[in-house]
């Protein structure tokens, strides 16, 4: 790998311009966003390392369990690939901006290999207008109690979207966890029927500007019906109430999908990418 003016560590005098960066972008940079806002830019408790090279104003990479690129030139990603390839792989994936994202991983992949799948383009989408349909009034938060009910949909939801299977390393225990968390914070909504979930939906990252929608799915038994469209717009009606942008990124080959969030109101505000690795 090229050897350049090195990518560096950003440290806790660089914090205001790490914010101005991210309040600048803020539908794309909303993941990383909601850990700074909160916990500043220690490493510890933002769970991964923000790097720079020239300064955050010019270049500003996060590395944690994803990849995330959030600004720079073209000599800056390769500054970012190098300080990467120097030391253990940290993440699992490779996400962000699609043009930022994908030509970091075409310096990566000589040294990192083969991905397991790369998505090239998601069209990111945002509202934070009135919404074009009437959201699901059965659709509400998630209670403690409830998570043996909305586990399994959270499981099939994941099998579905990434193409394994979360429980495979520990027999499910830290993806338990992390759905327990998710429901703890208030951040996962469904529409429960007769103990079973008809929809599912969670707000993975909330920043003071934008919450980030993830992990929607309709149970098959009750696709076709229109829950997608509903369940969705009342997710999204909870993040605009609290004065936020809702947000979330889909597939460009999910033609259903990119269909029911185009009629709830979405509209693509740019593209991402995610390389998915082993």
């Amino acid at each position: 790998m090229l050897k350049l003016l090195g990518a560096r560590q950003i440290g806790s005098r660089d914090l205001d311009d790490v914010r101005r960066v991210l309040d600048a972008d803020p539908i794309a940079s909303c993941m990383i966003a909601s850990r700074v806002e909160e916990f500043g830019v220690d490493p510890r408790m933002i769970h991964g390392e923000l790097w720079s090279r020239g300064g955050p104003s010019s270049s500003l990479c996060f590395a944690g369990a994803n990849l995330v690129p959030l600004r720079g030139e073209l000599d800056d990603i390769r500054a970012f690939a190098d300080r990467a390839c120097r030391i253990p792989r940290m993440c699992s994936s490779l996400v962000g901006r699609a043009e930022l994202a994908l030509p970091l991983w075409e310096m990566l992949e000589l040294d990192w290999g083969s991905a397991r799948e790369v998505r090239a383009e998601q069209p990111l989408m945002a509202v934070s207008e009135p919404l074009a349909c009437a959201p699901n009034p059965s659709v509400r938060q998630v209670r403690s109690d409830e998570l043996d009910i909305y586990l399994p949909a959270a499981v099939s939801m994941f099998i579905e979207e990434v193409g394994i299977d979360p429980r495979a390393n520990d027999g499910g225990r830290g993806y338990r966890h992390r759905v327990a968390s998710l429901i703890a914070a208030g951040r996962a909504w469904a529409h429960i029927e007769d103990g079973q979930v008809v929809f599912k939906a969670e707000v993975g990252s909330v920043s003071s500007r934008c919450g980030q929608i993830q992990g929607v799915w309709v149970n098959p038994e009750f696709r076709g019906q229109g829950h997608g469209i509903t369940g969705t717009a009342a997710v999204a009606e909870s993040i605009m109430a609290s004065g936020r942008i809702a947000s979330l990124y889909v597939n460009s080959f999910n033609t259903i999908a990119r269909s029911t969030y185009s009629r709830v109101g979405f509209r693509q505000v740019a593209t991402f990418a995610t390389v998915l690795l082993d």
